[in-house]
């Protein structure tokens, strides 16, 4: 009697591997999407509270559709058939996601939406239909098994039970293996070919999935195959991102998506974005050029506080582009640098494009600085060791991923332990001064361990707009504004005094931070909006450049218009590429009132924008008007911006240029000929510089100069075998020889 029963487990076990193993692969290739889903957007949206919500919201919902949807097909079609069906269409939509995801990415409409609302429809339209396809795969796979003849709970309680164990297992994988191992689109294509495979595993005829089979397996060569032609295909069909000619190094790290950017060649500037946000920007081979502000206070406050050291302790929370570690082992040899980064990938794309050598003398601790410090008091505890840090700085902040347990009292207070007490710690936080819960939490939990607490940012970004702010912590009293003030940075800047710091914690009502009340997503959610209005502004102002490029002027200067009512801050440079355009079209009046409002609204906001193009090109047009008057202060102004720029970026020819041109306009050509010169000397392949020395020196007839000047200029084209290239500077030097042969005549006669 036993063994007949014992025959009947065993069978009831047979007939459970496949239904199984089938939920078990289901389940695993939604939660692998679902981990998946987050990188996927970062790119576009940033990693923030709200994208893990709409993520988690999204798949949940899909998943809850997807087994109601599910139990009906379960009782209307034949199992098999079913999930032959499901797994084909559930691939399809893999090629979907990458698909819609590159799509909606560029669609403006979706900017138009407030934060919340954009990543909410961004995340439903790329993954609500893949979510809801894999969660219709459970019933029928429990209905199967139950037409089996298996005992009821049994059977659903197993059929739950690998769900769930499938679920983990996608999850570890992909959390600790798949997307580091291979990166997310890598997977998104892996999944979908799994879940093809399984469609002709169950469909009794196989030869109906060829078609489907060869379809993916070409759409999967366009988007993955590194062949030029492949790029070019796939990002025509939405498989690839569109093709950035900027990007010198890109990777997917187990933590971000990061990615190198060549702004210009002539300086070779870059900079270093994480996900979507650019977190550093470097002129390579030029270290102490700091492109950021809140790099010029750090320096500014370091070099106050260390005037007697030659050798620094300093530790850094986060790398970054490792711009200021560089800077400290440049400027003081020998000092003891740690970088505290989470992420290797950070260090290791640092390394490779960003210009920090392989031997160099900084040492990256990889782990999260919280666990490192305390590790470091634990064995500063045992060894008895206490030699203190003298700076300690805070870059591992954003509006969109703030790891809120670096800025708890009960992290500060660790920070106060290893803190020398003449040393500083700094932070670099980003937030709205008008709004400021985030800042004035971040300062009145601070103010709970130091005892002196400072707050330095940008005097020119208005109160409204999002700005960055450094925080500065110490134990002793610090004459900030004296420090500041000794040290010449880019941009003006303002120390908040103690009726911001009023200001500041009456906001946030008296919040302090702590290891169990950190809501820094909540306090950060107004500058999040604010920033969505920033992208959708560019967005408006990418499509406006592309308009141009068409010879659509019409329409580019209506998005423009849209990106100046979407971002103020942007309103300067709209109106002054507006009146570049109506200046182009030769329409003068309307130029003209482009130019003064792009003026006028740089004046009242002090954002300090480059105006020196815009005052020229006003002047030009002035000019063309005939009202030489106006013109002649615009082109004075024009000068003054330029030389400005001239001393700030002394290697940098097109400044030297754009001086030149603009000190001609106001007739003193002997100043304008030396910055013609200098252009010359820095740039000397540019036939562009020497033309216009030429014109320079011709207006004030000075022939033999300028014959001279251009025969070298004509013998250096043909050293460097650009003889093809000099006919421009062989005309001019006929000319010249002919009006000095003129000029000669007439003083002989």
């Amino acid at each position: 009697m036993e063994q007949p029963q014992s025959n009947s487990k065993a069978l009831a076990a047979k007939s459970l591997i496949v239904p199984a193993a089938t939920v078990f692969i289901s389940s695993f290739c939604i939660m692998v999407l679902e981990l998946v889903a987050a990188r996927l957007i970062a790119r576009h949206l940033g990693a923030s509270l709200y994208t893990w919500t709409a993520v988690i919201g999204v798949v949940l919902v899909g998943i809850s559709l997807g087994n109601y949807v599910g139990g009906r097909i379960a009782d209307w079609f034949q199992a098999g058939k079913a999930l032959a069906a499901l797994f084909a269409i559930s691939s399809a939509t893999c090629v979907l996601i990458i698909i819609l995801n590159n799509l909606a990415g560029q669609w403006i409409w979706l900017w138009n939406l407030s934060w919340p609302t954009r990543v909410f429809t961004h995340v439903l339209l790329v993954f609500m239909l893949p979510s809801t396809l894999l969660g219709t795969i459970s019933p029928v796979v429990a209905k199967m098994a139950l037409d089996r003849g298996l005992p009821t709970g049994r059977t659903v309680g197993a059929i739950y039970a690998w769900g769930a164990i499938g679920s983990i297992a996608g999850t570890f994988a992909a959390g600790y293996w798949l997307i580091g191992a291979m990166g997310t689109v890598a997977i998104v294509w892996i999944i979908g070919g799994i879940l093809l495979l399984m469609a002709i595993l169950y469909c009794a005829r196989i030869w109906i999935f060829c078609i489907p089979a060869v379809v993916f397996l070409s759409a999967m060569t366009l988007a993955m195959a590194p062949m030029p032609w492949c790029r070019n295909a796939g990002a025509a069909l939405a498989l690839r991102e569109p093709p950035d000619p900027t990007i010198i190094y890109r990777d997917e790290t187990p933590y971000c998506y990061v990615s190198v950017k060549r702004l210009s060649k002539d300086p070779d500037k870059r900079e270093f974005v994480q996900d979507k946000l650019t977190h550093s920007k470097i002129v390579m081979n030029d270290i102490n050029d700091l492109q950021y502000s809140y790099t010029e206070i750090y320096a500014a406050i370091t070099h106050a506080l260390s005037a007697d050291k030659e050798r620094l302790s300093a530790m850094l929370i986060g790398g970054g582009g490792y711009v200021f570690p560089r800077y400290i082992e440049e400027t003081w040899p020998g000092s003891s640098i740690e970088v505290v980064e989470i992420d290797p990938g950070v260090t290791k794309a640092a390394m490779q494009a960003f210009g920090l050598k392989r031997e160099t003398t900084i040492k990256t601790i990889t782990m999260d600085a919280r666990n490192y410090i305390d590790q470091l008091l634990q064995r500063r505890r045992q060894t008895g060791n206490k030699q203190p840090y003298d700076f300690i700085y805070g870059d591992a902040f954003n509006d969109y991923s703030v790891p809120y347990q670096l800025l708890t009292k009960e992290f500060n207070d660790k920070i106060s332990q290893i803190l020398a007490d003449d040393g500083a710690y700094m932070l670099t936080l980003i937030d709205i001064y008008d709004l400021a819960k985030y800042l004035g939490a971040v300062v009145n939990t601070l103010k709970q361990t130091f005892p002196h607490v400072f707050v330095i940012t940008e005097a020119r970004v208005p109160k409204w707009a999002r700005n960055t702010f450094v925080v500065v912590a110490a134990k002793r009293e610090l004459d900030i504004e004296d420090i500041i003030s000794k040290y010449e940075a880019s941009s003006d800047l303002w120390c908040l005094g103690e009726s911001d710091f009023d200001y500041l914690i009456d906001k946030t009502r008296g919040v302090v931070l702590t290891d169990d009340y950190a809501p820094v997503e909540n306090l950060l959610a107004p500058v999040v909006r604010q920033s969505a209005k920033g992208f959708l502004a560019h967005r408006y102002i990418k499509e406006a450049q592309k308009l141009a490029k068409q010879g659509l002027l019409k329409e580019t200067v209506a998005f423009y218009q849209k990106a100046a009512k979407a971002k103020p801050q942007l309103t300067t440079i709209a109106y002054s590429e507006t009146g570049f355009i109506h200046f182009q079209q030769a329409d003068y009046p309307a130029a003209i009132e482009a130019f003064n409002k792009a003026i006028e609204y740089n004046e009242q906001a002090q954002l300090g924008h480059n105006l020196a193009r815009v005052n020229f090109e006003l002047g030009t047009a002035l000019q063309n008007l005939e009202r030489d008057e106006e013109a002649a202060d615009h082109f004075k102004k024009a000068a003054e911006l330029f030389r400005e720029l001239a001393q700030k970026f002394p290697d940098t020819a097109q400044f030297q240029f754009k001086l030149g041109r603009a000190l001609v306009k106001t007739l003193d050509f002997d100043a304008a000929i030396e910055a013609f010169k200098k252009a010359v000397e820095i740039a000397p392949d540019n036939l562009d510089n020497y033309i216009e020395l030429a014109k320079a020196l011709e207006l004030q007839q000075r022939y033999d100069e300028g014959i001279e000047m251009l025969q070298k200029a004509i013998d250096y084209m043909k050293s460097k075998g650009r003889s093809d290239n000099d006919t421009p500077l062989r005309t001019l030097l006929e000319v010249f020889e002919f009006k000095k042969w003129k000029r000669t005549k007439e003083q002989r006669q």
